[in-house]
């Protein structure tokens, strides 16, 4: 059964939108700071780190789908989902702050910690992250809309993008004076002392209205079986792990870029300024921009152009910093057209498979899609800390690395993570659902659900 869909407020999309400011407190630091943390300042060499983040990475993106299934079956005065936001609020924020501390242990106690830190920040993650996904496709069964929610969440994730890529590297020099394990403990304590606030905001505004049929049976192999036979889900799949992969292979290396090429490690809080906030814009376009060409020709293109522009990257030298910046400024709008639409792709592929079988499982779609996420994040960082190595990189704070491994850093920011972009957008073209047929599932199952409760 549900009631008033359609069109949400502005204050329950602003405070959806929130929960992705709290979370990408975490992400973006996976992203930008991860590779630089465990190796600069906890003192983990670079074969350990590439080996966590890819077992871990890969053993905790399990867990994503499992969740989606216990999401679905959660069921509460709340709703099933929303709850989620409540439960793991506080969890999510002290398991943050214990991942980027660096313990005064033995090598072995470190390695050790680092690993169990590390795998329960991406567990409770998944038990956030999934639930809060899943909102999107229960709040309303308008696309447009959708895509709208989409845009707020990516707003604020991009907001979070810009404070940690800008601020977190003077943030941890400020509050460390010189000691850098206690200025990640204070600058993560700081961003996750927020997470918590703004995890119970999004959860208190919020509200679910799309429900499945009461009388839909409830079966897991049903639901993964319904998944396989989901053409657009498949691609939505391999979509996202491309487009994962390249952010991490990108987003762990720039620092590293900075720092041995350009000699200077502030200017990557400048190259993140910048970018991020033409990042913003292209956001703020997008639901227009969708409206116009439709979300599957939106995101080709934005992953065509951006990854062309990593590609560009190559040709420029380090040091030309103003250059460098102004490509960033590009690549970056040209990214954040697609922002918003993979989060409202995840709904659509959910209302697609209700279409065509009359089942809806929306956790179990969109943890599917979120194990997707991982699974790239995971190939990321390992992709990032691999090439690396191969290049000879040693990871040695002040060393002196060989030119082999500064090209290797270079090709690395450039060239492979481009590659993986550009392979997003090669998967865009067999997505099947087209802008005509969004709206004509949304119609006919809008008037399917005038039935449920008959």
């Amino acid at each position: 059964m549900t009631d008033n869909t359609g069109k949400l407020s502005f204050g329950e999309k602003f405070g959806y939108g929130l929960g992705d400011l709290a979370a990408n407190f975490v992400f973006q630091a996976l992203m930008a700071l991860q590779f630089d943390f465990y190796t600069n300042t906890f003192g983990l060499d670079t074969a350990h780190t590439k080996i966590m983040f890819l077992v871990v990475g890969l053993g905790s993106a399990c867990f994503n789908p499992v969740m989606g299934v216990i999401a679905d079956r959660t069921n509460t005065r709340w709703g099933r989902f929303r709850p989620w936001l409540l439960w793991t609020s506080v969890p999510f924020g002290i398991i943050g702050i214990l991942t980027f501390t660096t313990p005064h242990f033995s090598p072995e106690g470190k390695l050790i910690y680092a690993w169990c830190t590390y795998l329960l920040l991406r567990l409770i993650y998944a038990a956030n992250n999934v639930p809060y996904a899943s909102l999107n496709g229960v709040m309303t069964d308008d696309p447009n809309e959708r895509n709208s929610i989409a845009t707020y969440r990516q707003m604020f994730a991009n907001t979070a993008g810009f404070i940690v890529g800008s601020l977190a590297v003077p943030m941890v020099k400020f509050f460390g004076g010189g000691d850098s394990a206690r200025g990640y403990q204070l600058t993560m304590g700081t961003f996750l002392g927020m997470s918590i606030v703004l995890f119970l905001i999004a959860f208190s505004v919020t509200k679910e209205r799309i429900q499945p049929d009461a009388r839909q049976e409830t079966s897991v192999l049903k639901d993964i079986g319904d998944l396989i036979h989901n053409g657009p889900w498949v691609t939505l799949f391999l979509v996202t792990t491309f487009y994962f992969t390249a952010l991490l292979i990108r987003g762990n290396v720039m620092l590293t870029y900075f720092d041995k090429l350009a000699g200077n490690r502030l200017i990557f809080s400048w190259f993140n300024g910048f970018g991020l906030i033409s990042l913003l814009v292209g956001v703020a376009c997008s639901t227009a921009v969708v409206k116009k060409m439709g979300k599957r020709a939106t995101f080709f293109w934005s992953m065509l152009l951006t990854g062309l522009c990593c590609i560009a990257l190559y040709f420029f030298p380090p040091t030309a910093t103003v250059p460098i910046i102004s490509l960033e400024v590009l690549r970056q709008f040209c990214f954040g057209c697609s922002g918003p639409v993979l989060w409202s792709m995840m709904g659509d592929v959910a209302d697609f498979g209700e279409w065509k079988t009359g089942r809806r499982a929306t956790g179990t779609v969109t943890s599917a899609v979120v194990f997707a996420l991982w699974i790239g994040v995971a190939l990321g960082s390992f992709f990032a800390s691999w090439l690396l190595e191969l290049y000879g990189y040693s990871g040695i704070k002040d060393a002196v690395e060989s030119a082999h491994a500064l090209e290797g850093i270079r090709l690395t920011a450039s060239v492979y993570s481009g590659a993986a972009f550009l392979a997003a957008a090669v998967c865009l073209i067999f997505y099947g659902i087209s802008m005509k047929l969004n709206l004509t599932i949304s119609h006919d199952l809008a008037e399917r659900r005038k039935g449920y409760s008959s």
